[in-house]
């Protein structure tokens, strides 16, 4: 499937690479649209999807400093943007040993909506089945699990357990149960067959500042969906030619060479300087 970069996610993604101010301050629509443009992204496309973000209750309008009108991240968005970064860029493979967390739900049957809800949601935080009503992960995922079912007011339906794999089946197979590890092998590929290249290039012959944003905000709005699809599972339960350590570096490195130069273009529209 070729990537879908929709102007809703590319604004999220604008906003958790260059757009987390710190003293809170909003961006102007004015840059929002410059900024998106630059993907090809209409005015009437990025107005449309501020909305629905602030709809969400993840953008909140506001004036900068020289009283343009903008919008500024919520508490709830950076709080989303803060547990995205931990795994968006993290570099420590998991271990075996670390365990596993459990998410064991019943919902009632007057609310089956919120079941729904809750199984979307797990399975958004990288969770697989283990059997009807139980949901396991790595149990580094705990802490993110938890702020995320309490955020959804979804925790009175819900018990979290730690702990280890017994068998009778050995883990590695168990594992493949859990999780359909072929599809999140094909977007680990779709990822490298998009942006490899890309990599590539850069360490050839880099380009100007307005590039080096484009193409990292584009690597980052396709790799930060996968660090959710794939939950990052320990080495030794994976299958030999798994493609994820490899997208993992091509991105790290991607991110490494980019957002700095990508962050010299974006600046002056921040500060209401750019053209």
């Amino acid at each position: 499937m070729a990537e879908q970069h929709t102007p809703r996610s590319l604004i999220v993604s604008l906003y958790g690479a260059y757009g987390r101010a710190p003293d809170g301050a909003p961006m102007p629509v004015a840059a929002l649209i410059r900024l998106l443009a630059v993907l090809g992204v209409d005015a009437p496309s990025v107005r449309s999807s501020v909305s629905r973000l602030k709809r969400r209750g993840l953008l909140l309008p506001g004036r900068t400093a020289d009283g343009a009108a903008g919008y500024a991240l919520s508490d709830d968005a950076r709080r989303l943007l803060d547990d995205g970064d931990r795994r968006i860029y993290a570099r420590t493979e998991p271990k075996l040993a670390e365990g596993w967390v459990l998410a064991v739900f019943s919902v009632p049957e007057a609310e089956r909506h919120k079941r729904h809800l809750l199984r979307s949601r797990l399975a958004r935080l990288g969770f697989g089945t283990a059997a009807p009503g139980v949901w396991i992960a790595p149990a580094r995922l705990y802490e993110e699990t938890r702020n995320a079912l309490e955020r959804l007011e979804l925790s009175p339906y819900v018990d979290l357990f730690r702990g280890d794999h017994l068998g009778y089946a050995a883990t590695a197979g168990a594992v493949a149960r859990w999780w359909d590890l072929p599809a999140i092998a094909a977007l680990h590929e779709e990822f490298l067959a998009a942006h490899e290249p890309v990599l590539r290039a850069w360490r050839t012959a880099p380009a100007a500042p307005e590039d080096a944003y484009r193409d990292y905000l584009l690597a980052l709005d396709s790799w930060r969906r996968l660090p959710y699809a794939d939950p990052v599972l320990p080495a030794e339960l994976l299958p030999d030619d798994w493609p994820g350590r490899r997208s993992a570096e091509v991105f790290a490195a991607l991110h490494e060479l980019l957002w700095d130069r990508g962050a010299e273009f974006v600046r002056p529209f921040l500060s209401g300087s750019g053209d």
